[in-house]
Parts: C-alpha cells; sequence; structure tokens
C-alpha cells in the first residue's frame, strides 16, 4: 500500500504564527514536536501523516487518527513511523518505509506499507 501528500509550506507557517505550539498539538505529540526545526519540518511532518492514512485507505479519522502515527528519526536524521497496536493488528502491518522532501513552498511526503 503507498500513500503520498503535499502540503503548502506557507500554510503551516500561518497556522503556527496564529496558534504557536497549540496548532501543532493537533496532529503532532510533544516528542515530535521537539523534532519540528521550522513551519517547513512540520509541513512534512503533516504531509506524513496524511500519506499514511491515505496508504492504509482510511484518512485521518475514527479509524486511524494523527496519534496513531507518530513520526521519529534515527541517529543519521532519517525519518520513521511507528503505528499504534491498534493500526498494526486492524491492518495486519508487517513493515512501513517513509520519504519526506521539500521543494520550494511545498513539503511532499511517501509512506509505504507492507501488510501480512
Amino acid at each position: 500500500m503507498i500513500g503520498i501528500d503535499m502540503i503548502k509550506t506557507s500554510r503551516m507557517q500561518k497556522l503556527m504564527e496564529k496558534f504557536g505550539e497549540k496548532a501543532l498539538l493537533r496532529f503532532l505529540c510533544k516528542e515530535e514536536i521537539k523534532l519540528v526545526k521550522n513551519h517547513k519540518t512540520a509541513s512534512g511532518f503533516w504531509a506524513v501523516k496524511e500519506a499514511c492514512s491515505k496508504a492504509l485507505g482510511t484518512g485521518i479519522g475514527a479509524e486511524c487518527g494523527f496519534n496513531d502515527i507518530i513520526i521519529y528519526k534515527t541517529e543519521y536524521g532519517a525519518p520513521h513511523i511507528k503505528l499504534s497496536e491498534k493500526i498494526i493488528n486492524n491492518f495486519k502491518i508487517k513493515d512501513t518505509s517513509v520519504s519526506i522532501t521539500h521543494d520550494g513552498e511545498y513539503a511532499i511526503a511517501v509512506v509505504v506499507i507492507e501488510s501480512f
């Protein structure tokens, strides 16, 4: 299963300017917020969570919420995702891969999910 998402980074910049950390708390946990360097990083994280929910075929909602997808980075800075037990069990997830890129005013993420 594969999902992709793109967001205009200025959209996230406006949200962060208006609401500060409250904007980030809508879709990120405290540990993820610690990884956010600026609005572009936050945009990439938004795109990851949207792409993951699309790969699952659910979108963000009752079956898969933002808190079911946790983003972390390796010691080399590569992004990875950890899914909740609910998601792993309901969708029989075996493995995940994620990639984030930024180009100009856009952040793009691709998530690949392998299931049993």
